[in-house]
């Protein structure tokens, strides 16, 4: 596919670009301070990110490669199913190359570099992570032509990989992608209106679930284990057959 053979050309970003991604760097650190997991901040050291450049994707692949096996797969843009599924299963993230302008700094229709690496890339350095994810990639391959299914794990994917919080040392924490990049997020997640619930398997799979406006609510784990857990729970139910309440439009 046309889609795999992309490759970041770096010395096409310019001087705007890399200020783009030097403010959103400095604004999300700031605001994620006390608010994002462990794991992010340590992947975040880790994978190589910092606020003076816009992350090479080879460098940043090498590094990922090194500590659980993933690699980033530069992409134009949104993918269908099939490719973004298929890339997963293979470890391979897709992420733009395409960084947002100014005056799209605050919202962007489509996600771009700074949300794919600075929001990903960190939890991907989390070998519980990042098997979970791998785990996601495999069921949804096996499902594409299943409707029922592969909306199921979509939600999964939702609630947990882009808007996911973590329970750690008596606080909520946030680890989600979509949380991670977006200032917008964060705001409305931590407000006294927004609702915050346990996270419970066959609830999150059989509630809607859409990135086209700010979340309704959010998933928060007691715990690492229990996503890994997860993992089992949710091959168990795909292998009993087991059925869930028709899918609800959003």
């Amino acid at each position: 596919m046309p889609i795999l053979m992309l490759q970041q050309h770096y010395d096409r970003y310019t001087a705007q670009d890399q200020l783009v991604w030097k403010v959103l760097f400095d604004r999300q650190t700031a605001l994620l301070h006390k608010r994002a997991c462990t794991a992010f901040w340590q992947g975040l050291a880790a994978v190589g990110l910092h606020r003076n450049a816009i992350p090479d994707f080879s460098e940043v692949s090498e590094r990922l490669y090194r500590a659980t096996g993933w690699q980033l797969e530069p992409v134009k843009g949104a993918l269908n199913d099939a490719e973004f599924f298929g890339l997963l299963a293979q470890r391979k993230f897709p992420a733009t190359v395409w960084i947002r302008s100014m005056e799209q700094f605050d919202f962007i229709e489509e996600p771009d570099l700074f949300h794919g690496v600075f929001g990903h890339a960190p939890l991907l350095m989390d070998q519980r992570f990042a098997d979970f994810l791998h785990f996601l990639g495999q069921m949804a391959v096996q499902h594409l032509d299943d409707a029922v299914a592969l909306s199921r794990l979509e939600r999964l994917y939702g609630f947990t990989v882009q808007f996911g919080l973590v329970q750690e040392r008596g606080e909520t924490r946030m680890y989600g992608a979509g949380l991670l990049s977006s200032s917008g997020e964060i705001h409305h997640c931590i407000s006294d209106v927004t609702r915050r619930q346990p996270f419970d398997l066959a609830t999150v799979l059989q509630t809607p679930y859409s990135e086209a406006h700010l979340q309704e609510q959010y998933f928060l784990l007691n715990g690492w284990d229990q996503l890994t857990e997860s993992v089992a729970d949710l091959a168990a139910l795909f292998a009993s057959g087991w059925q869930l309440e028709p899918v609800e439009k959003q």
